[in-house]
């Protein structure tokens, strides 16, 4: 187990082991533990699915899980059961600004546009003018 990874601690999955579902007919799963590791290493690090580090198991089997377990509401009863369980906190603290953006999003298809130099830019003539300053020196009260 490398240590970069993000791994379940043991008191967190005794915690978390009896809100999963069981008795779901069908072929065993893989092991909950590894795989719930693997989806938290990716919603943490927000790399894709298939980058996911080959020691949470396959990318296809982490991604499944998520996905089926996100559409069951699964996800969303373990949390409210988990929260339940323990005191509310006086104060709680959300940060929500996680931006993920697509790998093309740093540039357009039409490449670079011509730009004009800040140097001529600043030689040519002013395009407009602030009108209250021309009023006030046209003003008869001097």
């Amino acid at each position: 187990m490398a240590k970069s990874l993000f791994w379940l601690s043991d008191s967190a999955w005794e915690a978390l082991e009896p809100h999963l579902p069981r008795g779901k007919p069908g072929k065993p799963r893989v092991d909950d533990r590894t795989v719930i590791s693997g989806i938290l290493h990716v919603l943490k690090t927000g790399c894709r699915w298939r980058d996911v580090p080959p020691a949470y198991g396959p990318p296809t089997t982490i991604y499944n899980r998520y996905n089926r377990w996100s559409q069951r509401r699964v996800w969303q009863r373990i949390f409210e059961k988990m929260a339940a369980v323990g005191p509310v906190p006086d104060e709680l603290s959300i940060d929500s600004s996680h931006v993920k953006a697509h790998r093309s999003a740093s540039g357009s298809k039409r490449g670079s546009s011509p730009r004009r130099l800040a140097v001529r830019a600043a030689e040519e003539r002013a395009k407009s003018m602030l009108w209250p300053m021309i009023a006030a020196d046209r003003s008869p009260l001097r």
